[in-house]
């Protein structure tokens, strides 16, 4: 279970068998192309990105965290987590005890607004393990417990003939082939492609697409770009059809989803 590339940066998690506190957390930047070797601890783990796009690969799935999303491991699952280009996220550990109400399963996260507050909150700060912060940390806890669970934001898959297109897509996300014009391209009819990406994927080609262009537009959007500039980057006539997808994916404008 590792990244399709081997990232030349390796990070270590700072504890392997006991946790120093119920609750614990850290912020970390990662740089490009960094990677945590494969693990599997005793508690449980949310991940939050501040910045960037976090990655997380297990048995099975991939899931993807854009800022401001993230996901729930539960204690003893497998998985490597890395991000391709930098980013900074928050990592809380919370010991198997405190896990009762969390998803039994590995999911994406929609971050609630208190959630959201009280991790900015401390990110200005570090782990103490006062009385005050535990305090904080259980609400924490109670918050991540209470956020609405989601599939991988953009799903992959190992089939053999629809990944190429996945590839493809994910490569150029303006790319203005449709459903059709893409499954004669790579050899399959349209009722194919369509039921492939059904059977899969969970949604259809053009959620995906849409998905994948969400992520794009806000890496492009953190490095300086305007939602003008993005728009049309990513294939849209106007920055309006932009903003309109994006609202509907993520429930947000561009510019409110990454406090501009």
């Amino acid at each position: 279970m590792t990244p399709a590339k081997s990232p030349p940066h390796l990070r270590h998690p700072p504890f392997h068998d006991q946790l120093p506190a119920p609750i614990y957390f850290r912020l970390e930047s990662m740089p490009d192309n960094a990677t945590y070797p494969v693990m599997q601890h005793p508690w449980g783990e949310f991940v939050y990105s501040f910045s960037g796009i976090t990655e997380l690969r297990l048995a099975g799935e991939h899931l993807l965290a854009p800022p401001h999303m993230g996901f729930w491991i539960p204690p003893r699952v497998e998985h490597v987590g890395f991000n391709r280009r930098a980013a900074v996220h928050f990592s809380a550990y919370i010991s198997e005890d405190l896990c009762a109400p969390m998803p039994q399963r590995t999911c994406s996260l929609l971050v609630t607004p208190l959630l959201r507050a009280i991790l900015d909150s401390l990110a200005e700060t570090r782990f103490t393990n006062t009385e005050a912060q535990s305090r904080l940390l259980r609400v924490m806890v109670d918050e991540i417990a209470a956020c609405s669970t989601a599939d991988s934001f953009v799903p992959e898959t190992t089939d053999a003939r629809l990944a190429p297109v996945l590839e493809a897509l994910r490569d150029a996300p303006a790319d203005p082939r449709s459903t059709a014009e893409l499954a004669r391209a790579f050899g399959m009819s349209e009722r194919t492609l369509v039921r492939r990406c059904t059977q899969e994927l969970g949604m259809s080609l053009s959620e995906w697409r849409q998905r994948v262009r969400v992520v794009r537009g806000i890496s492009l959007l953190q490095d300086g770009a305007s939602v003008e500039s993005v728009a049309l980057d990513l294939g849209y006539g106007t920055a309006s059809a932009f903003i309109a997808m994006f609202r509907r994916i993520t429930g947000s404008s561009p510019a409110r989803f990454i406090g501009r």
